[in-house]
């Protein structure tokens, strides 16, 4: 990260007009991927350009912002828009598009999404850093060993829907992306949807919707099941209509996947039947609901041990099961060091519920029972929600309470 860091310091210190654009955009998808963050957001100001990275979820000031001048700012973004293959010379409307590019210290092709958007000083680049050899593994994902069965025991039925639910960078398409991985095999079809797509998975049928052409999740959805698959992929369910045809895939032997975006796995029910699905399709076709958010993860090189003060238990008592915090009172958190910039976090990792459809439940979904009578039951069944998964996480040591509350709040 310093030699990259050191090389794009070398390269603003020069003038504007002996600046390599071509290796300067080079140096700060580098550094991205080098650091492990998912986006480069490019932000003219008034003075100058603010270049920031989202790192574990949180966006930082890598670079001052006077560093990058506006003169170049207008070069940066024409060098972006040429590799992904978008129009130079419109500075007025919005422009979408992607390219890839080899990364030299390590040689690992990664794929870039580019949002270019008009603003008041001049045009917004954000480029989504989607590196290719992404490994999708059913058990890196942190299910807890009873969640992992569940999850296990519904993806082994030929038909029915897996949802997974959450809000925007919450880390569903890649729960979707790990369960079908595992179902990737020879003798089954595999088709997805998405918008966009986000990885390349070999040995799956992979569209992207265009909206320019009429290729809607709802139409494309039709025509792929005309091409015998055994499991789809929506990438999301956003409307009436697409709820209604993937509901009805679920009914006729396939097994879909797609994600919604609620708050927890229980409000995915009455959502559905919010979008005009009837409570009996959807008590019948919905195997189980996966609800998920990211926290980050305490560095290892800094982590350090903490005793919670009596104070902080009753405060904590207030707001996670008392059960779960009187059950330890050790904790850990990260002090900052150079691996992990200071921040005492490194990487993110996903606390989960899985909410498992039993006959209680389905029930209660025909009944038009509200998310919180759905939860209340599941809980009762031996579900782990949330909020007890992360003061779980939190006790292993992998990622801490004060990150687990911040998600909560947000």
């Amino acid at each position: 990260i310093k030699l990259v860091k050191t090389e794009i310091d070398k390269q603003l210190s020069l003038s504007p007009d002996v600046i390599s654009v071509v290796s300067l955009v080079d140096l700060f998808i580098e550094y991205a991927y080098v650091s492990g963050a998912s986006d480069v957001h490019i932000h003219p100001e008034a003075v100058g350009v603010r270049l920031r990275y989202r790192i574990d979820g949180l966006l930082r000031d890598i670079f001052p912002k006077e560093k990058i001048s506006k003169d170049l700012h207008h070069e940066l973004i024409s060098r972006i828009k040429v590799i992904s293959g978008l129009r130079t010379d419109e500075h007025n409307l919005p422009q979408d598009g992607r390219f890839r590019v080899k990364i030299e210290n390590g040689g690992e092709e990664v794929d870039v999404r580019v949002s270019i958007m008009p603003t008041y000083h001049g045009e917004n680049s954000v480029m989504r850093i989607l590196a290719e050899n992404k490994s999708f593994d059913i058990t890196s994902l942190g299910f807890s060993p009873t969640d992992l069965v569940k999850v296990q025991h519904a993806i082994k039925k030929p038909y029915g829907m897996i949802l997974a639910a959450g809000p925007t960078s919450s880390g569903k398409t890649t729960t979707l992306y790990t369960l079908l991985k595992d179902l990737n095999h020879p003798e089954t079809s595999i088709i997805t949807i998405e918008d966009p797509l986000e990885y390349s998975l070999e040995g799956t049928t992979q569209i992207q919707v265009d909206d320019k052409t009429g290729l809607t999740f709802a139409s494309g959805l039709r025509s792929i099941l005309r091409q015998d698959p055994n499991t789809v992929m929506v990438g999301e369910i956003r409307d009436e209509e697409t709820a209604a045809i993937a509901v009805n895939a679920a009914l006729t032997g396939h097994l879909v996947l797609s994600t919604l975006h609620t708050n927890d796995a229980a409000t995915t029910f009455p959502r559905l039947i919010d979008m005009g699905v009837q409570p009996f399709l959807v008590a019948s076709t919905v195997n189980i609901a996966v609800g998920q958010r990211l926290v980050r993860k305490i560095c290892e090189s800094c982590k350090k041990e903490r005793i919670l003060t009596d104070s902080e238990v009753v405060s904590l008592t207030e707001i996670f099961p008392k059960d779960a915090i009187m059950r330890n009172k050790k904790y850990f958190r990260g002090e900052g060091c150079d691996v992990c910039n200071g921040s005492g976090y490194e990487g993110r990792l996903g606390i989960r519920e899985v909410l498992e459809v039993t006959n209680d439940i389905r029930q209660l979904i025909l009944q038009r029972a509200s998310s919180q009578d759905i939860a209340a039951a599941a809980v009762k069944a031996g579900m782990t929600t949330m909020l007890v998964d992360g003061i779980q996480k939190a006790a292993k040591g992998l990622t801490t309470i004060e990150e687990v509350l911040r998600i909560i709040h947000e």
